[in-house]
């Protein structure tokens, strides 16, 4: 089996050549693998460092700013590799960081993610992804101790970074890879987004964990409204389903532990039943929340977003 390491470049030199230097020291000898960087219009010194490189590394030079996905997307199609994993340039990669993610592939046979930890404070920053109540991805921060993570290695997720995600190289080209028209953020929920439709789950190994320094790259932020309203218009059935179990917990709290409980105690029990794992479909109560709350969230991209 051989591995492509597509890792998209822009500007961020001293952290590019940090990730490379750590990348080749944590692989496990003799491991087939190829490293392909896809530079997308670097202008501080990056290209001619890239220059420099012997095999197994290989250079893609995009002629104009791609972005993350467009970056991606090209380099997974000069990959021969029979496995994909999407390196950020800003990682700090720990040794034995990728056994246990092949561990899991071979588990599960779709996309697999780790743990990852803020480079500059050591915090939990990602494992793995949940929907908030405005129907929105976040990172779960919760690592669970040591003791778990050695009886359950890997752990289910509705969602994973692409800052280091592996995926089989069939089922990205089955998928088409990333949606350009995401704008740095959004493409690697989308693409997990759509292998769980075809059938295919994305887990976190937890006894991979790796450093990143979070959002380092130029310009990350600027397209966040409209990424997450891009995410929504395609996955908002599924969203809302996804959070109805939280919705269930946060509506019986504010509704029912309040000196003066009230409402319809049918739908609570539902509600109750639900969160507790005891019912397996969302009670409609539950679902219409949740679309309420994006509704909510579609009113306000529509004032500050354009059309």
């Amino acid at each position: 089996m051989k591995i492509s390491f597509i890792i998209p470049l822009y500007n961020c030199l001293p952290l590019t050549q940090a990730m490379l230097a750590s990348l080749q020291a944590t692989l496990p000898a003799g491991l087939a693998h190829e490293i392909i960087f896809v530079d997308d219009g670097s202008t501080d010194g990056t290209r001619a460092w890239l220059a420099t490189l012997p095999a197994p590394v290989r250079v893609v030079l995009n002629e104009r700013n791609l972005g993350y996905a467009g970056a991606n997307n090209r380099g997974a199609s000069v990959a021969t590799g029979d496995l994909l994993v999407l390196l950020n340039n800003d990682l700090i990669l720990t040794p034995r960081w990728l056994d246990p993610m092949l561990a899991a592939h071979r588990r599960c046979r779709g996309l697999v993610g780790n743990v990852q930890r803020d480079a500059r404070t050591g915090a939990v920053d990602h494992t793995g992804m949940w929907i908030t109540l405005q129907g929105k991805p976040a990172h779960d921060r919760v690592l669970p101790p040591w003791w778990l993570r050695l009886l359950r290695p890997v752990r289910p997720t509705v969602a994973a970074t692409g800052a280091c995600l592996l995926v089989p190289r069939d089922l990205w080209g089955q998928l088409g890879g990333f949606d350009e028209a995401f704008r740095n953020g959004g493409e690697d929920v989308d693409l997990c987004f759509r292998a769980r439709a075809a059938g295919h789950p994305t887990v976190i190994a937890l006894r991979s964990i790796i450093r990143h320094h979070v959002s380092s790259s130029p310009g990350r932020k600027l397209n966040d409204e409209a990424n997450s309203r891009r995410l929504a218009l395609k996955w908002r059935d599924e969203f809302a389903r996804l959070a109805a179990r939280r919705w269930s917990w946060h509506h019986l709290e504010r509704e029912w532990t309040g000196p003066n409980p009230a409402g319809d105690h049918a739908a609570a029990i539902q509600l109750l039943a639900y969160g507790l794992y005891l019912r397996r479909t969302p009670p409609p109560s539950a679902l219409a929340g949740m679309r309420d709350a994006l509704d909510h969230e579609f009113a306000r991209w529509e004032k500050i977003l354009p059309s």
